[in-house]
């Protein structure tokens, strides 16, 4: 190790204590970036910063970051979540532990509709809660299962961080979202098996809704559904059908979905000049966040790159000889414990770009060792890095959905809220372990995408090659029949006159 790659070290260490301490992760990391880079780059640590920053700015694909966060504050405003999940609180009325399997179904559809988690923990703590207390549901189970619930935000498409994380592990976006569907509707199947079969063994901790409370009328229920469902289903066909199907860039449908969230709104008649500016101030909170953080982590990264720390990490870890799985194994614990003191966009943007070109020098054995096309590696290990995030939001002390819960249901403490978050914790654990072992669950979406791209790439290859066949014989065709009537009328030319004619002459 030289002195440009120790002072780099040195670098990443004050910064993960100074921020330990409670300093700002964006500030910290610019300010930062300068004085470690200015003494030992010199000078040239502002073009570096300069470069870095424009380099961002010219990046698209981040135009849809504040879209979909616009997209999923006016669904909120638009109050289709309520209904939502009135819709499936009536549908399964009769269920035991009925209103856990509600908060899980809502959420995971609701996650389709908006990439952000802390809407979607406080409407669902607003809404959920009270009903829960009331019917007599386990605090520590319902509190988990919310927060657990909520999170699925950030997993399952149009997730804004697959959008952040797309250009820095060099995939596609669409990629990223066709991966972590199965991840995700995974681990809200695994939620709902848990939470009912802890309802069926133990039926206080999740009784049925109260018969008074149930919805007789068959007419009334279908009409709730349809009410409840069929839009939001109709804004996720449009944003995320466009993006899957190939037909729009993120960018373009989270437009498409902006717009139809704010008719959505308009057609319910929740839609008023103070909620919109509600909602203008909060994305305009949430997305110069991350859009700030990306610009100076960007900036960050550059100069660690430049002193060649990045490069001497990954050839100690390369060097160590370890197998690809034990290598995948130790980026993937190193990523979970750091999610525990940090957020989801300081691990994105900051330290999987530190750990990608490990992963990257690996994926050919890596491949071989899960069984996959070294073209998928990336692919899945974004999906698998998607769920070691997710553990960001539930892991304490910076368990961001515990202070979300915390706010709207002031009678479930902390604790109370973390000991039903750890149930789940365990549940995403066991969800990164089979990730690894059937490395399918992600990468079959992305698979059948990408062949049925092909297919239609052959099609479309074949139908050209047939009608420029075709419109090569007609040409021939046309090109000797000219030849053929230009030969008889050289024929009739070459003809003396008739006989007849020259005597009458």
């Amino acid at each position: 190790m030289n002195s440009l790659e120790l002072l780099g070290l040195i670098m990443l260490l004050v910064m993960i204590g100074v921020i330990f301490v409670g300093f700002p992760i964006s500030f910290t990391l610019l300010f930062l970036a300068f004085v470690f880079g200015y003494f030992g780059l010199g000078d040239i640590v502002f073009s570096l910063a300069y470069f870095q920053t424009i380099g961002m700015m010219k990046e698209e694909l981040l135009a849809a970051v504040p879209l979909f966060i616009f997209m999923g504050f006016i669904t909120e405003q638009a109050g289709l979540m309520e209904r939502l999940f009135g819709a499936l609180r009536m549908m399964l009325a009769p269920v035991r532990g009925a209103l856990f399997l509600v908060v899980i179904l809502t959420s995971t559809i609701f996650a389709m509709a908006t990439g952000i988690v802390g809407a979607a923990v406080t409407v669902l703590g607003i809404m959920a809660a009270p009903i829960m207390v009331k019917t007599g549901y386990d605090a520590k189970l319902s509190a988990g299962a919310i927060t657990a619930g909520g999170t699925l935000g950030i997993l399952i498409p149009p997730s804004v961080m697959l959008i952040v994380m797309g250009p820095v592990l060099g995939v596609s976006v669409a990629d990223l979202y066709a991966a972590a569907f199965g991840p995700g509707f995974l681990l809200a199947s695994m939620y709902v098996v848990y939470l009912m079969a802890r309802s069926i063994i133990n039926p206080k901790l999740g009784p049925p809704v109260p018969i008074e409370e149930r919805v007789s009328s068959v007419g009334v229920l279908i009409k709730e559904v349809l009410i409840g469902v069929a839009p939001l289903a109709a804004l996720i066909a449009a944003t995320l059908g466009s993006i899957l199907a190939g037909a729009a860039t993120p960018t373009e449908a989270a437009g498409v979905g902006a717009l139809g969230a704010v008719i959505l709104a308009l057609v319910y008649r929740r839609f008023t000049l103070a909620g919109l500016k509600q909602a203008c101030l909060s994305t305009l909170t949430t997305s110069s966040m991350v859009l700030f953080l990306a610009v100076t982590s960007s900036i960050f990264g550059a100069v660690f790159a430049r002193l060649g720390t990045a490069n001497w990490i990954t050839e100690t870890m390369i060097a160590m000889s370890f197998g690809p799985i034990v290598m995948l194994s130790a980026v993937v614990i190193l990523l979970f414990l750091l999610g525990w003191p940090f957020e989801w966009p300081a691990i994105i943007l900051v330290f999987l770009p530190v750990f990608y070109p490990v992963i990257d020098a690996i994926r050919p054995a890596l491949g071989v060792s899960l069984g996959m096309p070294p073209e998928y590696v990336m692919i899945w290990f974004g999906a698998l890095v998607a769920v070691v995030m997710q553990t960001a939001y539930l892991s304490p002390p910076v368990a961001m959905s515990a202070y979300y819960l915390r706010q709207v249901v002031k009678d479930w403490s902390l604790g109370l809220i973390y000991k039903g978050m750890f149930q789940f914790m365990v549940i995403q654990c066991i969800a990164i372990v089979l990730l690894i072992a059937f490395p399918q669950i992600a990468i079959w979406f992305p698979q059948q995408l990408q062949d049925s791209r092909n297919n239609e790439i052959h099609e479309q290859v074949e139908d050209n090659a047939e009608s420029l066949e075709r419109d090569s014989m007609e040409s021939m065709q046309q090109q000797s029949d000219e030849s053929q009537k230009a030969l008889e009328k050289s024929e009739e030319e070459a003809k003396p006159p008739a006989a007849g004619g020259a005597s009458k002459q």
